[in-house]
């Protein structure tokens, strides 16, 4: 018989979608996973991906129980944004979907999901960055 493993804290693994900078480095930094079935806990975006393809590894990636956090890059984020806020308005805290700059893409708070969780408790946070909502 098998033993069964739980997923603990220790287990849990960020995941990653962006462009190929971005992911780059974050996996040469150490986010980057890759199973025993070769899935991976990140994806690199370019023109040559489709939009069906980033959708399917975010849905891929929330549905995983070992991903605590998914950073998306806010340019991939535009791309899926339905499926993006669809996620944030389901509730769920994990895994946590994080939006982050990239090189080609300022970032925009206003369309960061967790960003509009801070002003709606504090309505000056948007001010104080000096961000009109």
């Amino acid at each position: 018989m098998v033993k069964s493993k739980f997923i603990t804290q220790t287990d849990m693994k960020v995941g990653l979608i962006g462009d190929e900078d971005t992911v780059t480095g974050m996996v040469l930094a150490g986010i980057g996973h890759v199973d025993g079935q070769g899935k991976k806990s990140f994806m690199i975006v370019d023109s040559k991906v489709h939009r069906k393809d980033i959708e399917d590894k975010f849905l891929e990636l929330t549905e995983r129980k070992d991903i605590a956090m998914i950073l998306i890059t806010q340019g991939c984020a535009e791309e899926i944004r339905m499926s993006v806020d669809a996620y944030a308005k389901s509730g769920k805290v994990v895994p946590t979907v994080m939006e982050i700059p990239s090189k080609e893409q300022p970032y925009d708070p206003r369309k960061d999901s967790v960003m509009q969780r801070v002003a709606f408790f504090l309505p000056s946070a948007m001010a104080l960055m000096g961000i009109e909502a």
